[in-house]
């Protein structure tokens, strides 16, 4: 898989990926790259996510994970304007299912995954983080405030 990687703190366009990712000397850095959505966790982000966890879990070469975001919050939880087009029960049930999925691959990793906290982490971002083997907050994520 090829490494993707743009500027810290740039606004992410329409043609940048949404979750951005850097390998080096066995750590691989995931970035949320929401930032105008406070990476609000999207049916896409749901996937991409996945599927890169789904990778690293089968790749030896990596010793440790950092989940990142861009921009003001780390994740603001799910995508509520995503979630109000569709209503059915079926679609809240299978979302929960495939964030659920998300969460208990973040823990079964074989590699411990860091969560670099630099914003708001809300909902289901703040068990994203909480998911994780390990926390790091900036002060700028607001705790204590």
């Amino acid at each position: 898989m090829s490494t993707r990687t743009s500027a810290a703190g740039a606004v992410a366009t329409a043609n940048e990926p949404i979750l951005l990712r850097e390998q080096a000397e066995g750590i691989c850095t995931l970035t949320l790259n929401r930032p105008a959505q406070y990476n609000t966790l999207s049916e896409a982000m749901l996937a991409e996510l996945q599927q890169a966890l789904d990778e690293i879990a089968k790749d030896t070469s990596i010793g440790v994970v950092v989940l990142a975001a861009r921009g003001k919050a780390f994740c603001a939880g799910h995508d509520l304007k995503e979630m109000r087009r569709r209503p059915e029960q079926a679609y809240y049930e299978d979302l929960f299912a495939r964030c659920s999925r998300l969460m208990l691959s973040i823990t079964r990793l074989p590699q411990p995954v860091i969560a670099r906290v630099q914003g708001v982490a809300t909902a289901a971002g703040c068990q994203l983080a909480a998911t994780c083997d390990l926390a790091v907050a900036s002060e700028a994520a607001g705790f204590g405030t």
